[in-house]
């Protein structure tokens, strides 16, 4: 990446004054827009949004948008639709006139809005103003979903604005009036701003949602008492102003149309958003850190970060900064292993995206993208990979593996934890027939190395811990002086106990145990093989007492003289029955820990929290699945625990869910046979249009 060296004396990179170097332009290339952003960025004077905005808005439009931007979409979309393509509009030239001219623009438009006086804060009161000004002069249209609306030139141009673009516009405006305090807040699907010396009030500036309904004067306290993903919880990314830059580079949109992007414009944001990274400005920024890393993936530019640690990075970002408030990071992590065919680690991916959707309350007009997100998951790109691996169904298939089901079930049940309290189903049919379909890939075998926990199994476990851990306290304190002794009289008891003393315990125990060859054979010795193991480490063990005692023994015989000698005998003896316990110890501790089932299986341990997958705990892990009444756990209404007040109706939930097990038990194996038929070919339906899915190029979404 190019450099550019100044003097101290040398002049700022522009003035809030409505002066803008002129020496800075004309801009003719890449090289040129990234330098003026460094020299932005590492000037003492901060940087310029409505400058920068400008900038970045021309080039966009100019490359993407018009005659020959539009042919160059057309002749793409004849090649290739799935590749990013260049297109053959020359690179734009950005001159002083016109940049100062739209920036004067601007400042007019804002001239009816009061100047601070010196030391002044914003208040509501001025930001609402000042986004009254930008709403009203926008022409009235809504533009959700429309590509390159987020920049300040769309708006002195055409006056158009999408919400983003209206929060970026009035926290713009506040810096050009003087207003140090205003920042602007970002959510993975919404923006607003932020003001006060902590920066902890908040206000609405725009709008949300497919219509332009006004949200503008409101607090976003409403929205995160909501428990709203709109929002992140209260846990959103707040901007100083490198991020804020950073935040219209992400904004830049490189679509060309559905289906084809602009080369230039797409390494135009990558060049930017690495010198951002550079300086330190997207440490905090997730879905920068992701957007950069699909950037990557499609065109490595740099030699020692790849795409995959930025991925991994971003996810670190939303861990430490936000508390693992953010989706978006595991989803973008998932689709990328999903592109290289690495299935078991997109699942770990996308259940951990449902771990973190759990923690909200699905709105369904707030959460329309989120929504959409997890819809073409768990029905378009599982149902995909379940078709592909099941045939030839060799041993490295991900159907052989209990760790992938049991991340099949973790999203699952984030889903419908995110579903729980809310005033809206998420689970109808159309979610419940792949789901169907997806578990009845797995074989018995598979599904029953799953562990299924529940949040009161482990309370109870915690207790019975807490429990015996007290008891073994008081003994120890009742019986210091004897621990020896007793600890090894209750491992003659423990060992006494575990022996079957019936065919039935013999039988129980045989799940557990790997029985003894001999035993089987003969009929003599130890039942089981680590009770066998156990008795000779022990026979051993007294053995090389036995033989300490009599070599010393001797020595002390053959020596007889001297009180030193026989002390000596003694100590030596000592130290070789201590070392003899000691190894005896460790050959016991050695056979506790030995778990050749554990081992082998490596069983997963999963912990299910919603009460929709909590009721299918039985039913998932029985040998036929009775696929009739899983999908009429997951599709039953009800069962989403809806609160009044804070109130669940939790007697309504039981009842349907003890419907829901009278018709698990009571259905014959013919009539589970045939759900099960009919719940398959759903969800074959459902995955017949998976056949278009390919590993192309990453999807991106923009607000």
């Amino acid at each position: 990446m190019s450099t550019v060296t100044r003097s101290a004396s040398a002049s700022p990179c522009m003035a809030l004054n409505g002066i803008i170097d002129a020496t800075l332009f004309p801009l003719k290339s890449t090289k040129d827009v990234v330098n003026l952003f460094r020299r932005a960025l590492t000037s003492a004077i901060e940087p310029d949004l409505t400058m920068l905005s400008i900038v970045v808005g021309y080039i966009e439009l100019s490359l993407t948008t018009g005659e020959a931007a539009a042919q160059a979409a057309q002749a793409a979309l004849a090649s290739n639709g799935d590749v990013i393509m260049g297109n053959s509009v020359p690179f734009p030239v950005v001159t002083h006139e016109l940049i100062a001219g739209l920036y004067k623009k601007f400042q007019t438009i804002l001239s009816v809005v009061d100047k601070p006086k010196p030391h002044r804060q914003a208040t509501r009161e001025i930001i609402k103003k000042v986004s009254d000004v930008i709403w009203n002069s926008l022409i009235r249209s809504s533009y959700k979903d429309r590509a390159h609306l987020q920049n300040l030139y769309s708006y002195l141009s055409g006056n158009k604005l999408d919400c983003f673009g209206v929060a970026l516009a009035t926290t713009a405006g506040c810096q050009l009036l003087g207003y140090k305090d205003v920042r602007l807040a970002i959510s993975e699907d919404h923006a607003w701003v932020v003001f006060g010396q902590k920066h902890v009030e908040s206000i609405e500036v725009t709008w949300h949602g497919k219509g332009s309904e006004d949200k503008r004067g409101q607090d976003i306290g409403a929205g995160i008492e909501s428990g709203s993903w709109l929002y992140l919880g209260g846990l959103a990314v707040v901007c100083e102003r490198g991020m804020e830059v950073a935040a219209i580079c992400v904004a830049l949109n490189i679509s060309l149309s559905a289906n084809s992007d602009c080369v230039e414009v797409a390494e135009l944001q990558q060049q930017l958003l690495w010198l951002l990274y550079e300086l330190g400005h997207l440490k905090r920024y997730p879905m920068a850190l992701g957007l950069l890393g699909e950037l990557e993936e499609i065109n490595r530019t740099h030699r020692s970060i790849s795409c995959e640690q930025l991925f991994r990075e971003a996810i670190e970002s939303a861990r430490s900064f936000y508390h693992n408030h953010h989706v978006y990071p595991h989803i973008f992590q998932g689709n990328y292993y999903n592109r290289l065919v690495k299935y078991r680690e997109a699942f770990a991916a996308w259940a951990n995206a449902a771990d973190v959707i759990r923690l909200y309350t699905y709105q369904c007009r707030d959460d329309e993208e989120i929504y959409k997100e997890l819809l073409d998951i768990a029905n378009e790109l599982i149902p995909y990979i379940m078709k592909t691996e099941s045939s030839g169904h060799s041993a490295r298939s991900i159907l052989r593996d209990a760790e992938v089901f049991a991340n099949l079930l973790r999203f699952y049940d984030g889903i419908c934890q995110w579903e729980e309290d809310s005033l809206t189903p998420i689970l109808h049919i159309g979610w419940a027939k792949p789901l169907v379909n997806n578990i009845t890939k797995f074989d018995y075998d598979i599904r029953s190395q799953v562990v299924i926990k529940l949040p009161e199994d482990i309370e109870a476990e915690q207790a019975a811990a807490l429990e015996a851990k007290k008891e073994s306290s008081q003994e120890g304190n009742n019986n210091n002086n004897n621990v020896n002794n007793n600890t090894l009289s209750k491992k003659d008891e423990k060992t006494k106990s575990e022996l079957p003393t019936t065919l039935a315990d013999l039988t129980a125990a045989c799940g557990e145990k790997i029985l003894n060859p001999d035993f089987l054979l003969q009929g003599g010795g130890q039942p089981f093989a680590e009770q066998k193991q156990q008795a000779l480490g022990a026979a051993d063990s007294n053995n090389h007492k036995k033989e300490a005692i009599t070599s010393t023994s001797t020595t002390t015989t053959s020596n007889g003289s001297g009180s030193n000698a026989a002390s000596q005998s003694e100590a030596s003896s000592e130290q070789e029955q201590r070392e003899a316990k000691l190894e005896q110890s460790k050959q016991q501790q050695a056979v506790d820990d030995y778990d050749p089932f554990e081992i082998m299986l490596k069983r997963p341990v999963i912990t299910l929290y919603s009460q929709k997958m909590k009721g299918l705990k039985d039913l998932l892990l029985a040998e036929k699945l009775n696929t009739h009444a899983i999908s009429l756990q997951v599709t039953a209404q009800s069962v989403a625990s809806r609160k009044v007040r804070g109130v669940a109706d939790s007697r309504q939930a039981a009842n349907v869910t003890a419907t829901i097990t009278a018709i698990a038990s009571g259905e014959s194996s013919t009539a589970a046979a045939a759900g099960g038929g009919g719940a398959a070919a759903g969800g074959g339906g459902a995955t017949g249009s998976g056949d278009s899915i390919a590993a192309t190029r990453p999807k991106r979404r923009r607000e």
